[in-house]
């Protein structure tokens, strides 16, 4: 994460105009990393999410296309010649 965004995230918070200059520079590397680790989870979790809506896009598409007239009768025409009847 550059400095500058950091800068910019502190600018805003409510008493802070600038650089956070009276802070530990150790202090302001732990939340740099801590944000960097945060990103990666939300990154993760959108992939995640991203992923299984289009899982079940695919099966809704599939459900769909086998309850379509001509496949279902088809499909019923074959279970009932399975079965003998």
């Amino acid at each position: 994460m550059p400095d500058g965004r950091l800068d910019r995230a502190l600018s805003r918070l409510p008493g802070r105009r600038g650089p956070a200059a009276d802070t530990p520079p150790g202090d302001l590397h732990y939340i740099v990393r801590r944000l960097d680790s945060l990103e990666a989870m939300v990154e993760g979790l959108q992939d995640a999410v991203d992923r299984q809506a289009r899982r079940q896009d695919e099966r809704a598409a599939e459900l769909t296309r086998r309850l379509e007239p001509s496949e279902l009768a088809r499909s019923l025409s074959d279970d009932a010649r399975r079965r003998g009847l």
